[in-house]
């Protein structure tokens, strides 16, 4: 078979362990046809064939990200950065300057905000964004999406100035004067706050709410939407990714997607799950088999329930067996009660759909794996691959308890306090000394035998596969208090291809170079075994490829 395009001179890293190596690689149709030398590749030439030459590049399966939230990462191309500011006052200019080109801007909407930049802040965060701008909606929305700071104008819009009725975990927090002090924790209640964006926060739904759009999107809604996914889907592709594992879901997200496939223009695979919110029936997961009975195409499909039982460790919900240092009474919030919450997992697996779960604090992660293990003994057993996200804490039972269940753990380098895009907290605040040792644990889950896959939860941090990867082979030293978790470059690259495509059950699809296989590679613009491991994030995607197409081309080859 002759091949439609070829790259040679390759250093060709195929994540398949039977042939690890290669100079080139052939494909056509879609799929790999060869891997070899360069002369066994070149032996599919026809006229017609182009060929790139890599020049000694690496050449890697594309990459995939298995934990992104993509709807609300391309809306966040277009609202007002703000991450890395500690200072309210550096706002004020960056503001303005947004206003100015957008009067019409329904909310102004600041988004990656870090916790740091109301320390120290001694009114209420509405008034201080009041004093930012007082006269137009404006917020902020917290990097990890489980925080929004809004002023008063926002909170009457969003009808929750006066407080609201919310469902358990979210909080529209209340001052002394019986007024909402703009504080708006998890999705319920900064929920409405971000319906008021251009958006109409339909962007969120999937997270928010998990529903499609009420009202239905207009047909001119609809179509902005999709050209705000493509502007995403273009960034995601020029970070060398060709697969993404969607975070939220509904079915208006599988609709505009499986559009653009069918109009030619989706190039990229993406899983869409659905999303099963605390305050759901469990008839509702008849939601989510149906979307895995209409969605199975090779590049947008579903199979898999979405759920949260915890917050995030900055805003002190993420739920832990001890309380926080800073906060003793308190020990985080559980999204779900552990009956309604067990009783899902039974249901779902029963369903033979994939279970994720958002569980950052240890008793949280215990509480998932309470209801994996529940679903076990009624179901029986059954390669499920279930997975945890983020578990940012966890204890020696539970990592004994993952290997005994077959569950697959999904973490994100870049989160870690030992990252580089954080800053570090204080000692003694989110965790104890003593907790240290079992935070952020990448290397003693790998060293459990426990399935690890890497990931970036954009748009809690950029979509930046190979700054994650600095992360996770060249962490900050913070100390004795922090074990070394570092990763070897080959476990690393696995975990960012091989291993979230088997996640999927997507192994004999994508995820290695191999015949046979789809055709979604990615070229760096250098060596990344000569590359120095500090400086891995300064590497360039020269050309992402998916399904055989060229996605991004840096125009380096």
């Amino acid at each position: 078979m002759n091949a439609d395009l070829i790259i040679f001179n390759g250093c060709v890293r195929t994540m398949d362990p039977n042939a690890p190596v290669a100079e080139a690689v052939a494909m056509t149709d879609g799929k790999i046809i060869a891997v070899g030398t360069n002369d066994d590749v070149r032996s599919s030439t026809a006229n017609a064939t182009r060929q790139i030459d890599a020049n000694g590049r690496s050449v890697l399966p594309g990459f995939i990200d298995s934990h992104v939230h993509l709807f609300q990462g391309s809306a966040e191309l277009d609202f007002l950065p703000v991450g890395g500011l500690t200072d309210l006052d550096a706002l004020r200019p960056l503001v303005d300057a947004y206003v100015a080109d957008r009067p019409d801007e329904p909310l102004i909407l600041g988004v990656g905000a870090f916790y740091g930049l109301f320390e120290g802040v001694e009114s209420a965060p509405r008034i201080a964004l009041d004093n930012l701008m007082k006269d137009r909606p404006f917020a902020l929305l917290a990097a990890d999406l489980h925080t929004v700071w809004a002023n008063t104008k926002t909170l009457e819009m969003a009808g929750l100035l006066h407080g609201a009725y919310m469902p358990e975990g979210s909080t529209v927090v209340m001052g002394d004067d019986g007024l909402a002090t703009g504080l708006l924790l998890e999705t319920g209640a900064f929920g409405p706050a971000l319906a008021l964006s251009r958006t109409g926060g339909r962007d969120m739904l999937g997270y928010v709410t998990g529903a499609d759009p009420d009202p239905a999107a207009t047909s001119a809604e609809r179509e902005a939407d999709k050209a705000l996914l493509l502007k995403g889907i273009a960034h995601v592709a020029s970070h060398g990714i060709t697969t993404l594992h969607n975070m939220d879901g509904n079915f208006y997200q599988l609709e505009l997607l499986s559009e653009l496939e069918a109009e030619g223009r989706l190039n990229l695979r993406i899983q869409i799950p659905f999303h099963l919110k605390n305050f759901d029936s469990l008839d509702r997961l008849e939601e989510a088999a149906e979307m895995h009975r209409r969605y199975t195409g090779d590049k947008v499909w579903s199979g898999r329930v979405k759920m949260f039982i915890d917050g995030v460790l900055e805003s002190r919900t993420a739920l832990k067996s001890r309380a926080y240092p800073d906060d003793p009474h308190n020990h985080g919030e559980a999204v779900f009660d552990a009956e309604h919450f067990n009783a899902a997992c039974v249901r779902a697996d029963a369903l033979g759909l994939q279970i994720s779960v958002h569980a950052v604090g240890d008793l949280a992660v215990t509480r998932v794996l309470d209801g994996y293990e529940l679903a076990v003994k009624t179901n029986g057993t059954r390669d499920a691959r279930h997975r945890v996200e983020h578990l940012e804490i966890i204890t020696d039972a539970d990592l004994e308890r993952m290997k005994a269940l077959n569950v697959v753990a999904s973490m994100q380098p870049r989160h870690a306090v030992f990252g580089g895009f954080f800053d570090p907290p204080a000692p003694n605040t989110i965790f104890f000394e003593d907790e240290c040792a079992r935070a952020y644990a990448w290397a003693r889950v790998r060293q459990s035998g426990i399935p690890l896959a890497f990931s970036t939860d954009w748009p809690v941090v950029p979509v930046d596969v190979m700054a994650n990867i600095q992360s996770a082979v060249a962490p900050m030293a913070l100390g004795s208090d922090w074990p070394d978790q570092s990763q070897t470059l080959q476990d690393t690259l696995t975990s960012y291809t091989a291993t979230n495509a088997w996640m999927a059950f997507k192994e004999d699809h994508h995820g290695t170079l191999r015949p046979g296989l789809a055709a979604d590679l990615v070229i760096l613009d250098g060596d990344v075994e000569a590359q120095d491991l500090q400086g891995m994030a300064k590497l360039p995607i020269a050309m992402t490829i998916c399904d055989g197409e060229i996605s991004y081309d840096a125009g380096t080859l």
